[in-house]
């Protein structure tokens, strides 16, 4: 089995605007789908992100700005494991928040050498 990144992308408006109920609620759901994957054997490691941002450069670091302004953020990964990459684009497709549209997973597979 290959190992695959996920790398969880949410908008920073979004995230920025909801309650500690509605933070709490959808953790819940992660960790549930989390569970569900790691009993599957496809579940090697994962961690949410804080909302802070840091943009290293060739010139300089910045913390606000033009130059790290986005509306989707990646607020999260987990690494799985998969036989390919269309399994493991199949396995993020059904995290719960997908489905709701809430958020949406890139899937790239882990280069190994």
């Amino acid at each position: 089995m290959k190992k695959f990144i996920l790398l969880i992308r949410e908008d920073l408006r979004l995230l920025k605007e909801m309650t500690p109920e509605q933070s709490q609620a959808d953790i819940q759901t992660m960790v549930k789908w989390v569970e569900e994957i790691t009993q599957a054997g496809h579940f090697v490691q994962g961690d949410p992100l804080e909302n802070d941002i840091a943009v290293a450069a060739k010139d300089a670091i910045h913390t606000d700005g033009p130059f790290i302004e986005a509306k989707e953020v990646i607020s999260g990964f987990t690494i799985i494991k998969a036989n390919s990459l269309t399994q493991a684009a199949e396995i993020a497709a059904g995290c719960p928040l997908v489905q709701t549209g809430q958020i949406k997973i890139e899937v790239r597979p882990i280069l190994e050498y």
